[in-house]
């Protein structure tokens, strides 16, 4: 049977979800958890390959095993395998035509920004620190520009070909207290784009950029800013049609 998980883990001390030989990856640990319990190796398609230092809350997966137990079982014996900064949250049978990749129709990230002038140790594992001033709502205003279908070849590189073409559901910048916290949802992404949307809304938010000018990036009439570092990238949601959380 096939079966499609949510993974949640904390990306700090892996070198991406994708297996890489001699390499700590989040695909590896399942696959090694997988053949512990079930004494078969079995391949774990994921529905995105997050970066080394991305962590995820809800990165989507699928498996085919002859498991003859129910998914919760499985589930929880998973979870008392896996290292600490893996987790199984949900475990459930689907139908033998459904890809955790390729069934999807939507991917949503979260950058979460700590901007304030003292440092935080603690934080600092899941935030980038940022100590200048940022105005949150032209960052806000830049951001709802992504939305739609666009060349977004200024940001990233396809993964695979040469098609840069990506539609955006949603994008969006808040303030919560001390933190800014930048969320997009789209069909799909380029290699680093997340993090290089995100550079290039810091230089809006502490002026270096007007929004107009956030603008011309996005048509490719000006360079976009640096990828941020990969610690305040989260995949926090897959999509699926008839599947829920």
């Amino acid at each position: 049977m096939r079966l499609f998980a949510i993974i949640e883990y904390d990306g700090t001390d892996f070198e991406g979800f994708q297996v890489q030989a001699r390499k700590r990856t989040v695909q590896g640990e399942l696959e090694h958890a997988l053949l512990q319990i079930t004494g078969a190796k079995i391949r774990v398609i994921g529905a995105g390959r997050t970066d080394a230092g991305v962590h995820a809350t809800g990165q989507g997966a699928h498996f085919d095993t002859t498991w003859n137990h129910p998914p919760g079982a499985l589930q929880r014996a998973l979870n008392a395998v896996l290292p600490d900064d893996i987790a199984i949250r949900s475990l459930v049978q689907v139908a033998d035509s459904f890809s955790a990749r390729y069934s999807a129709f939507s991917r949503a990230y979260r950058y979460t920004i700590y901007n304030q002038t003292v440092r935080s140790p603690l934080t600092a594992r899941y935030a980038l620190v940022f100590p200048e001033p940022l105005e949150a709502d032209a960052m806000d205003t830049a951001a709802r520009y992504l939305v739609g279908k666009h060349d977004f070849g200024a940001f990233g590189t396809p993964p695979r070909g040469e098609n840069t073409v990506r539609e955006v559901y949603r994008a969006h910048a808040t303030r919560e207290g001390t933190r800014v916290v930048i969320e997009i949802e789209a069909n799909a992404f380029l290699y680093r784009m997340v993090r290089r949307i995100v550079g290039t809304l810091l230089l809006v938010g502490r002026g270096g950029l007007t929004v107009e000018q956030f603008r011309e990036v996005l048509a490719w009439q000006r360079r976009a800013g640096p990828s941020v570092p990969p610690q305040g990238l989260c995949l926090i949601e897959v999509k699926y049609e008839g599947l829920s959380r």
